[in-house]
């Protein structure tokens, strides 16, 4: 497993080098009524502020991170990442990369490592992502070899309000995992967004937040 985080680290270490050689730098910061990742729950339906650094360099290339309390303030996460976007000429979007996410506090997963790729044109995204790495394969969700997948699309409704929906697919390697297929509908306005997500998991309702968001170019 210490193969898998020293592999992560060398990538991220490489892309920021390249990244920061003609970086331009941004910040952002955010509060959210309710943490929710991939349609669950992270920080117990409390309220959480988080913030994170971004580098980007003209040729596509870009690093961050990403901090944010979970657990209900018993422990936080702390994401690295680092890849590849851009656009061809015909508006094909694309965006590859590697994540790690860690949660210095310990718990069950201390940290799980992911490999992505996604796809956009005009208002239609898709994107997976695979789970190369973890520091806990005795549980059964978050582990190598899990997949996630996404589809969503948005569009503007009237006066910059614009309506969004997304649905995602968790299928875990371990077959004691629960795999679930998640969806989530937003409205979102300049720097503010009010979403509902809900999930096919067991003993699952529906989750509703209100977040702003505000990135700062340095």
């Amino acid at each position: 497993m210490k193969k898998n985080i020293l592999l992560t680290a060398t990538v991220l270490a490489s892309l920021m080098v390249s990244a920061q050689a003609m970086a331009g730098a941004s910040g952002n910061i955010g509060v959210t009524s309710n943490y929710i990742w991939r349609g669950v729950e992270q920080n117990n339906g409390q309220a959480a502020v988080s913030g994170g650094l971004d580098f980007e360099a003209p040729n596509g290339g870009y690093v961050g991170t990403w901090a944010s309390p979970v657990a209900g303030g018993d422990d936080y996460e702390l994401d690295l990442y680092g890849g590849y976007a851009g656009e061809n000429a015909s508006g094909l979007g694309y965006d590859v990369g590697v994540i790690t996410y860690m949660y210095p506090k310990g718990g069950t997963n201390e940290h799980f490592d992911e490999v992505y790729g996604s796809l956009n044109y005009g208002a239609i995204n898709g994107g997976v992502a695979y789970t190369f790495g973890s520091d806990d394969d005795t549980t059964p969700e978050f582990s190598k070899g899990d997949i996630y997948y996404h589809v969503g699309a948005s569009k503007e409704i009237k006066g910059g309000l614009e309506l969004g929906g997304t649905v995602g697919h968790y299928d875990f390697d371990d077959a004691a995992g629960e795999d679930y297929t998640h969806y989530q509908v937003s409205l979102s306005k300049d720097d503010f967004t009010f979403a509902v997500d809900d999930s096919d998991l067991t003993d699952s309702d529906p989750l509703v937040s209100v977040s702003w968001s505000k990135s700062i170019d340095f």
